[in-house]
């Protein structure tokens, strides 16, 4: 039995069951476990995993034939990044990548930059990042101090940016930038810059983390980078600050249902620990203590999941808004923390040897109650609601 023994969710079909089983056996066979630890160790995923999986048509899973992508919908990508959860597959950006980079081209930009760039992102030719956190300026994104300059048929883009996931192997940025510093948030666009080749873009080298080792998170800096007209996604300056916008909601139920993942795994590697562990002539699996504990993780974990697969519809019919959106970035994310520190409690001191699974999941976890906007932010989001 699972560790949250629910029926699939309404909007499941057999179609995406079995897409489910091919993501399954995709990471059987390309991100086995001692795979992984080699990213970690180097601190990044290795660029061939990313040719495979386009291959495998894994990347742009929910974009259009058209466009080289999958011809699905967001269902699709939910379920791949459950099943590379279940696999423990770390480091591997997909859920960027799929849920929120390649779906900025899609619904933004021109239909020459669509047909320019999706099918290199579909095929893995190209892999993505964005760029919006700098060294001073974190949720505010209004505080931004990137500009891109209009010069003669183009753009000079010029600033810094860090945390980005990615950053190490993106070929493909999308870079928010002042495009009129003079006019705030209606003077913010999105431009995407292409790396290779790139005078004046460089990479930082990688930010030692607490967690997500296999992650190569960077900072990433534009020294006069010369920018085509056509570089500007969407071809309006402006428009960023609403692009962002648009695009949030879905993005943090991105990261809501990447806890309710993280949570679900974290209880199933607990529970089969408890039940080999022995302590005082019987299993910790025996302790009442124990079974409140993990009944307590399995009441969040269950709540979680039923709540984010409901919200799922939401993204496909364009209902999906701010706060609620916010909701479950919060409920989720502070749920997770809590399971995984009750998990990493049960596994006692072996639960902070790096060797269990639990004690890179309880790093992991700390971070997704700061990124795509703080706890702190979500509920400013959720009281202007009131």
């Amino acid at each position: 039995m699972a560790a949250v023994d629910l029926p699939p969710p309404a909007w499941m079909d057999t179609e995406l069951g079995m897409f489910a089983d091919a993501a399954a056996a995709f990471f059987r066979r390309e991100c086995p476990p001692e795979r992984v630890a080699e990213w970690r160790a180097a601190g990044q995923v290795d660029r061939e995993v990313w040719w495979a999986a386009g291959k495998a048509g894994l990347l742009g899973v929910s974009i259009p034939t058209e466009y080289g992508g999958g011809g699905g919908d967001f269902r699709h990508d939910v379920l791949l990044f459950r099943e590379q959860a279940r696999a423990g597959v770390e480091g591997f950006g997909l859920s960027l990548h799929n849920g929120i980079v390649v779906p900025y081209i899609l619904a933004h930009g021109t239909a020459d930059q669509k047909a320019r760039w999706l099918p290199r992102l579909c095929s893995g030719e190209l892999v993505s990042a964005i760029a919006m956190s700098e060294p001073g300026a974190g949720s505010d994104l209004q505080a931004i101090r990137t500009t891109a300059r209009r010069e003669g048929n183009g753009y000079r883009l010029n600033g810094a940016k860090t945390f980005i996931s990615n950053g190490q192997l993106a070929e493909l940025v999308v870079v928010v930038a002042k495009t009129d510093p003079a006019e705030g948030a209606r003077g913010t666009s999105l431009l995407v810059l292409e790396t290779d080749g790139a005078k004046g873009f460089r990479r930082g080298g990688k930010l030692s983390k607490i967690g997500q080792e296999a992650q190569d998170t960077s900072e990433l800096f534009f020294d006069d980078v010369r920018l085509p007209a056509d570089a500007l996604l969407g071809g309006t300056e402006g428009r960023g600050f609403a692009q962002l916008m648009a695009e949030l909601p879905r993005e943090r139920l991105v990261i809501a249902c990447g806890a309710a993942d993280a949570m679900e795994r974290a209880l199933a590697v607990t529970l089969d620990y408890v039940r080999g562990r022995r302590a005082f002539g019987q299993s910790v699996a025996d302790f009442q203590n124990t079974q409140f504990k993990l009944a307590e993780c399995k009441a969040k974990a269950t709540v979680t999941r039923l709540f984010v697969d409901a919200l799922v519809p939401r993204v496909l019919d364009g209902t999906l808004d701010a706060a609620t959106a916010a909701i479950a970035k919060l409920h989720a994310t502070e749920a997770e923390w809590q399971v995984m520190d009750d998990c990493l409690q049960l596994h006692g001191g072996y639960g902070y040897v790096n060797d269990y699974p639990i004690a890179r999941l309880w790093r992991d976890a700390r971070v997704q109650r700061v990124y795509g906007g703080s706890s702190e932010i979500m509920k400013l989001v959720i009281a202007r609601s009131l």
